[in-house]
């Protein structure tokens, strides 16, 4: 009867399957409760609710690795919302600061390096191969752009160390991913002996993101001098600029993360005008960021825990230590005192959704090497996605730059 029934009323099965959509928009709606839950009861900030729902995912057998390579669809969400995150960071990044204040400069690079040595030369005397300890240090060598960047303006924070946090990831960022290729080549040199191909392949990522990042910086500030940002259309134009942008770092195998940080470094550097607009480019990309913390936060399995939770905690425990010693160290050359050099340090600690995409490029070109470091990089995911946006709230917290109350125009003024 009810077979007759689904034939009459033309359902295309019996009984009725929710599909991918119907998901998709449960686990939106999911986040946004958890989020503001965790946010006005427990005052974290609202990515921790987004990421708890991503672990549920995973414990539930739904996660991003749950076939044991990263999926594609989400691959795409994490690869939209990081470029839209990381173009927004760059383009609060001044170059002059960094030219007039070169002990901050300093500072960056002792903190990127410190953290490489002490990680890798730690996980070493722990018993860690060294292909594992080296590509642990380098993956982890670059701070999470979507937490601290997220949380960050979340907690409208304002102040000496809100504007170093911001300067740093991007600068490390850089590091990082420069560091990540160079890795690659060495690899293709191990299996292949190839130098010319170790050498070129690094080199072509580099300059072939810096040149697609200036086209798309110049277009952009072409585009916006006749346009009005405080318009919809206009962001919306944007956005899909940033994405065209990410498109042509995918099909010309350039790197996703160096194109929009980039861009919005030259066009934060080139240009006279102040590029203000809503923050994550309005509703659309605000959606593409909350999936991203559901996705990134579904990248672990019980596995991967059970594996390297050891080895994770110890090689983020070394991380921290590292950066507080480099930027403590320096804190008084650069500008701050010791106890904001404390706090940066924190604010640094996070891991997530950079490590991801660099760990995934891994994954593609050297899936052996990649099933050696699964347990350790996922646990560490694992592990920060949850603690990372609780360090960056300590972080301000701790430097007296955390606002959350303060209205947007007042904050700006800082």
């Amino acid at each position: 009867m009810m077979n007759d029934l689904a034939n009459f009323l033309q359902f295309s099965a019996w009984p009725p399957r929710p599909d991918w959509l119907f998901w998709a928009s449960l686990t939106m709606v999911a986040a946004g409760v958890l989020g503001e839950f965790v946010n006005r009861r427990l005052g974290l900030p609202r990515v921790v609710g987004y990421s708890v729902v991503g672990m549920i995912l995973a414990a539930l057998g739904h996660g991003i690795f749950a076939n044991g390579a990263l999926d594609a669809r989400l691959r795409l969400v994490v690869d939209l919302a990081l470029a839209l995150l990381l173009f927004e960071m760059g383009s609060r990044v001044n170059l002059r600061w960094l030219r007039n204040n070169k002990a901050l400069l300093g500072a960056s690079a002792a903190e990127a390096a410190v953290s490489f040595v002490v990680v890798g030369y730690g996980l070493t005397l722990l018993g860690v191969s060294p292909l594992v300890s080296i590509s642990c240090a380098v993956l982890t060598m670059a701070s999470s752009a979507a937490v601290v960047g997220r949380v960050g303006a979340e907690l409208r924070a304002a102040g000496q160390v809100s504007e170093r946090m911001l300067a740093l990831t991007s600068l490390n960022t850089i590091y990082g991913v420069l560091a990540h290729k160079l890795l690659l080549g060495w690899l293709a040199l191990d299996q292949k002996g190839d130098w010319l191909e170790a050498v070129a392949q690094p080199l072509y990522a580099f300059v072939g993101s810096v040149i697609v990042a200036a086209l798309l910086a110049r277009l952009t500030a072409g585009l916006m001098r006749r346009l009005d940002l405080r318009n919809e259309n206009s962001v919306l134009m944007l956005l899909g600029l940033v994405l065209v942008a990410l498109s042509v770092a995918r099909v010309l195998n350039l790197s996703t993360l160096l194109v929009p940080l980039l861009a919005g470094m030259i066009l934060r550097n080139t240009t006279e005008r102040p590029w203000v607009w809503p923050r994550h480019f309005g509703t659309a990309g605000g959606v593409l960021v909350l999936m991203l913390f559901v996705a990134v936060g579904s990248a672990w399995t019980l596995q991967a825990l059970a594996a390297g939770a050891v080895l994770a905690l110890a090689l983020l425990l070394l991380r921290l230590v590292a950066k507080a010693i480099a930027l403590t160290g320096m804190a008084r050359l650069s500008g701050i005192d010791t106890r904001q050099g404390v706090a940066l340090a924190v604010c640094l600690s996070p891991v997530s959704g950079t490590m991801l995409v660099l760990f995934s490029e891994v994954q593609l070109h050297h899936p052996q090497t990649a099933a050696l470091l699964a347990p350790v990089i996922l646990s560490t995911i694992a592990l920060m996605e949850l603690v990372g946006p609780i360090a960056v709230q300590w972080g301000l917290r701790l430097a007296g730059e955390h606002h959350p109350e303060t209205p947007v125009k007042e904050a700006a003024k800082r």
